[in-house]
């Protein structure tokens, strides 16, 4: 499992550090867990999850407006990095059972081929493919993100 931690600079955006102190870009994790594509985003409510998402659409190159699918369930960036593409976005906090993902095409969406970024995955679990990444966020005491991935 691969630590990390995540400042919030006073101007809003997010650093990224490794184990060492090493500033790391979102992009990095990404290359570090090729050829992954389906991420499931745990942590409890505030922990940093579309906080973290929207640093990392951001830095695929999405012009689109990154924010939480809450109501929508999902939403779709346009990204150029590492290739052009889109990106799902879930949000599965909503969802009242298991059937309500597979009626909105959860299925399809996960085993696209493109990158799909998952918050609250628990009920769509059984859905994941087998090599789905987990990142834990966990709030710090001093405000930091403690960011931890398991492949």
């Amino acid at each position: 499992m691969n630590t990390y931690t995540i400042k919030k600079c006073e101007n809003g955006t997010l650093l990224l550090l490794d184990q060492q102190g090493q500033e790391v870009s979102a992009l990095d994790i990404l290359q570090r867990t090729e050829p992954h594509r389906v991420f499931a985003f745990e942590g409890q409510m505030g922990a940093g999850k579309t906080t973290f998402i929207k640093h990392l659409c951001e830095q695929m190159g999405t012009r689109d407006v990154v924010n939480s699918p809450t109501f929508a369930i999902v939403n779709v960036y346009d990204v150029k990095l590492p290739q052009s593409g889109e990106v799902y976005h879930f949000d599965c906090y909503r969802l009242k059972d298991i059937r309500e993902a597979m009626d909105f095409g959860a299925e399809e969406y996960l085993y696209s081929g493109n990158y799909c970024f998952i918050e609250w995955p628990k009920l769509i679990e059984s859905l994941l493919p087998e090599d789905t990444v987990y990142i834990h966020l966990t709030p710090l005491e001093n405000g930091d993100r403690e960011l931890k991935i398991e492949c």
